[in-house]
């Protein structure tokens, strides 16, 4: 696949990955911001890469290191975007077994269950992508 090809490819599964993260904040918590559009997309695209490049293993240990994927992803932005630029997005330090007050083991089991969804649905918008830019092409 070429190099526009590729990239083409993962913008989408980027913007897709951001729509739907913001998507399920905006369900969860009846709110979001424009960051966790990045976040999500970031994300989306770890799980894929370990949907598609770990894909022998069972999918309880890819959901497993997708939910730290994920928990690790949200730690480190919620340490710039809280800690540090005190955007104030989202505070766990109320909730139990929380670090630093920007990632929860709560939240971090229920990305475990969510992966369970999230990488086959990363798996069929690939190959959707991928169908219809064969399709495109002269």
């Amino acid at each position: 696949m070429s190099q526009k090809r590729n990239l083409w490819l993962h913008l989408c599964l980027f913007i897709i990955g951001g729509v739907g993260y913001v998507l399920i904040e905006l369900a969860w918590r009846r709110r979001s911001h424009v960051s966790m559009f990045f976040v999500g997309g970031l994300c989306f695209e770890l799980m894929g890469m370990i949907h598609t490049h770990l894909r022998r293993w069972v999918l309880p240990l890819r959901c497993g290191l997708c939910a730290l994927a994920v928990s690790a992803v949200e730690l480190v932005s919620g340490c710039i975007l809280n800690r540090w630029l005190r955007l104030g997005v989202w505070d766990y330090s109320k909730m139990r077994f929380h670090l630093l007050g920007q990632v929860s083991l709560g939240y971090s089991l229920l990305w475990l269950l969510l992966s369970a969804v999230a990488c086959p649905l990363y798996g069929l918008c690939r190959r959707l992508l991928l169908a219809r830019r064969r399709t495109e092409l002269p």
